[in-house]
């Protein structure tokens, strides 16, 4: 081969590494990213299989276990589902700060899988009384406890910093993958094949989802802006008092989404007696319904970062979309209806969750984050338990559509006080197509970082 020759030989070489590279940056995140990508599927099977059991055994509670009282029932359980996060909330931050990330994740998914098999056998064997089904429910939200703020952490092992806030997408579409494959096995599966395969396909789930995570391999996270990069010179880590009490302007914004939860998350045990109550609908009316949320949710969490605005005023808007997506069905009652507005009601939640959490990633400092996230997890899951009891109550005395009233009244204070919380903010908020470095990052009180 001649020079000339050679040498066009090496400038075609050239020009084709450095085009395969932003070919690679255009393949989504899952792929050209493998550990990312099993970690995150394992993350899909785990929440799918806590939604499907959460959403088959509020309507096996309803329709087949207690007559005459199942508001009150849904409504404990859907507590005792909610519970453990908020209760465990320290624990889980020292965990999630004390041991490997990849041994939290695996275990907290093999025993949950372990748990549930445990239920897929007594409910096989035999009558199956409904303090065990909470029992299972409290073991399962336990180990899920641990599985989300440790994934939420581990973000930064697994991907560059150019592609976290996708990755923050990816991961928080699960929630809504989640609530999806809920939707369409959870009630379906009760109907047609009863409580023990419910369990046992849980189970399969989470064992995959352990077997996933061993496989993944993850790295080491980049010290942030700030933090030290050597460990013995690194700050101790702070109390997770301490982290929100510095960090003002957030702890703030957590407020108003725990006052929203009051009435949002409501919606999970107004489903099964709407249902039942109004539609006069079995396990599919109950897919359905759930499906209609969990799309809206899975689009919102991609299309997100798309919505224009500070986060602050984006999420009012989301929230005040929302609160008459939850009202509307109170006052016309069509399946067409409730379907469409839960629909819209999860695109707003979708959206405004990958808005803020991918804000927080930035913001909170990489030592903080193992106790962030669990504290955010907690303060956010706190009024969960509380509008379980209270609207599953409720639900034995009043009408679904006036449930439904209810939440879309609640909201709409929460979306006001959002508002005018970014309109007082004391440091501009990022714009969601701004590059990482150029986000202002908030002000600590006592200016210590």
């Amino acid at each position: 081969m001649t020079a000339p020759a050679q040498s066009t030989a090496r400038t075609t070489a050239r020009a084709a590494v450095a085009a395969a590279a932003p070919e690679a940056r255009r393949m989504p995140l899952v792929l050209r990213n493998r550990a990312f990508g099993a970690v995150w599927l394992g993350q899909v099977l785990t929440q799918a299989s806590v939604r499907m059991f959460q959403v088959g055994v509020s309507w096996w509670l309803v329709a087949y276990a207690v007559q005459d009282s199942g508001g009150l029932a849904s409504g404990l359980f859907m507590a005792a589902c909610t519970l453990p996060a908020v209760v465990l909330a320290p624990v889980v931050a020292k965990a999630v700060a004390a041991f490997a990330h990849r041994s939290v994740l695996r275990s907290a998914a093999a025993l949950a899988g372990a748990g549930a098999g445990a239920l897929a056998l007594w409910a096989q064997g035999s009558g199956l009384p409904v303090p065990a089904v909470y029992a299972a429910a409290l073991a399962l939200a336990t180990c899920q406890a641990f599985f989300d703020p440790c994934l939420t952490t581990s973000v930064p092992e697994l991907v560059d910093d150019a592609d976290i806030e996708t990755a923050t997408g990816f991961e928080l579409s699960t929630q809504s993958l989640a609530g999806l494959g809920g939707a369409l096995l959870g009630a379906l599966v009760v109907d047609r094949a009863g409580l023990a395969w419910l369990a046992a396909g849980c189970a399969a789930a989470y064992l995959a989802a352990a077997a996933l995570v061993t496989s993944a391999r993850f790295g080491n996270p980049a010290p942030a802006a700030g933090d030290a990069a050597d460990p013995v010179q690194a700050a101790p880590r702070r109390t997770l008092r301490r982290i929100l009490g510095e960090l003002p302007y957030v702890r703030r914004i957590l407020v108003c989404f725990t006052a929203a939860n009051l009435f949002t998350a409501a919606v999970f045990v107004v489903i099964p007696l709407y249902t039942r109550s109004v539609l006069d609908g079995g396990g599919g009316t109950v897919a359905l319904l759930e499906a209609s949320l969990g799309t809206g949710a899975l689009i919102g969490a991609f299309t997100g970062t798309r919505v224009p605005g500070r986060p602050t005023v984006a999420g009012a808007y989301c929230l005040g979309l929302m609160a008459l997506a939850l009202a509307l069905p109170g006052l016309f009652a069509h399946r067409a209806v409730i379907s469409g507005c839960l629909a819209v009601a999860g695109w707003c939640a979708g959206a405004v969750s990958v808005r803020f959490v991918a804000l927080f990633q930035r913001l909170v400092p990489t030592a903080d984050k193992p106790g962030f996230f669990a504290v955010m997890q907690a303060v956010l899951g706190a009024s969960l338990p509380v509008a379980s009891l209270v609207f599953g109550t409720a639900g034995d005395h009043l009408s679904p559509q006036v449930l439904c009233l209810v939440q879309g009244t609640g909201l709409a204070p929460a979306a006001v006080a959002l508002a005018l919380l970014g309109s007082t903010a004391p440091t501009p908020e990022p714009e969601p197509d701004s590059e990482p470095d150029s986000e202002p990052a908030l002000e600590p009180v006592g200016g210590e970082q």
